[in-house]
């Protein structure tokens, strides 16, 4: 009797997720519309719709539906009552966004500090300081808290521990532990993930090119990571530590590496290796995000130094994923974070070097753009990721408001 309760919900809740994710990519629709799609009998579609309706995930709306005649009554997606935290931390900041559960921005915030020097105890305290802003804020809009999820630039394990983020300074972090500790333990989940797999997973989501099963993020912010999207899902490995390109050794003699080594792509392609190298007499403290921007109106005007600079982290960028290339022959190459906004310079330099290194011919039909999402990647992934246990068909208690 137990196995057969536990297949029961098991297809139940394969059935809630079909039945969501066509409500999300076709409401406002109608229950025969959702049984024809879906191919599930119409009994259970009436059952499905009738326990997201009462769990305030989806309502009844009025609409004609673009022909003459009586009004249909059409289902759409109804976020008033839950919402997912996506938050990140990285040597620009502390951001945190909260959509609820119908795809809604409910708020974006982003502050600068405490700063890579300032230690994990100032940055657990300001990033549970922000989240407990965050959550009030949900709250304040009369919904629940369905998860927050944290973004870091390192290696992050499966139970959230942050074992090395070198741009940071941290090693052996519990970081989702001592989040939870801040926060009071609260009811909803609280996950740390790396911060290109969750700018992957908002690209493979949300973005311009959503649904692309093999696409790889490379993240331009503190660091430098490769998230990966491979045949539709996300690529994890053994315990969590994937697509950590920017510590691959380029230059043996190179600069050193917050990882403690030298010439890593990190120490000499990072986006603050950047910033060193084109400003030295700058405070190592400015603002990341004004300095990027500073270098983007250099080149804008033709100062050579810069291009030649951003042609040259061009190339080694393209370097370090040909590996990637030819194991998992993506679709896409996007450039996220500060890299992004340098597209311009950087796309044509990551591309030859595909084209020139990776063993399929012309790139094994792979593109190089830049991210729409810029800096916004990682924390939208975040919500994403918050937001996954509800897409899979497991639902949460029945709102007591």
């Amino acid at each position: 009797m137990t196995n057969q309760t536990a297949d029961h919900t098991d297809v139940r809740a394969a059935n809630l997720a079909v039945v969501l994710g066509f409500l999300r990519a076709n409401s406002p629709c109608s229950r025969a519309a959702i049984a024809a799609g879906t191919g599930l009998n119409k009994a259970t579609v009436t059952s499905i719709v009738g326990d997201l309706i009462d769990r305030r995930l989806a309502r009844e709306t009025q609409q004609t539906q673009n022909h003459v005649g009586r009004p249909a009554t059409l289902l759409v997606l109804d976020g008033s009552a839950y919402a997912a935290i996506g938050m990140e931390i990285s040597a620009r900041g502390l951001t945190a966004i909260a959509y609820d559960s119908a795809g809604g921005q409910l708020l974006r915030w982003h502050r600068t500090g405490p700063g890579a020097g300032a230690g994990p105890a100032k940055a657990i305290a300001a990033l549970a300081a922000l989240a407990r802003r965050a959550i009030a804020a949900v709250h304040a809009s009369g919904r629940d808290v369905l998860g927050l999820t944290v973004g870091v630039p390192g290696l992050v394990n499966r139970d959230g521990v942050v074992v090395l983020a070198a741009g940071l300074g941290w090693r052996d972090l519990e970081l989702r532990k001592d989040l939870v500790a801040a926060l009071g333990r609260p009811a909803f989940p609280v996950l740390v993930e790396n911060d290109a797999n969750l700018g992957a997973l908002a690209e493979h989501r949300y973005g311009p090119y959503a649904g692309s099963a093999n696409l790889i993020l490379l993240s331009g912010e503190t660091g430098v990571g490769a998230g990966v999207i491979c045949d539709g899902r996300p690529l994890r490995g053994n315990l969590g530590y994937v697509g950590e390109i920017g510590h691959l050794r380029l230059k043996p003699d190179g600069p050193l590496c917050g990882c403690g080594r030298h010439g890593c792509l990190e120490a000499v392609a990072g986006i603050p290796a950047i910033l060193a190298r084109l400003e030295p007499g700058d405070l190592p403290d400015a603002d990341p995000q004004a300095r990027t921007e500073q270098l983007v109106r250099r080149a804008e005007a033709g100062e050579t130094a810069t291009i030649d600079a951003l042609a040259e982290v061009g190339t080694l960028l393209g370097q370090s994923v040909c590996g990637l290339a030819n194991i998992l022959n993506p679709e896409l190459v996007i450039l996220g974070g500060s890299y992004a906004a340098l597209g311009r310079w950087l796309v044509p330099a990551v591309e030859k070097e595909l084209i020139d290194g990776t063993l399929a011919p012309e790139a094994g039909g792979c593109r190089v753009v830049a991210s729409a999402f810029g800096h916004e990647a990682t924390s939208i992934g975040a919500v994403a990721r918050s937001l996954d246990q509800l897409d899979s068909g497991r639902l949460p208690v029945v709102h007591s408001g």
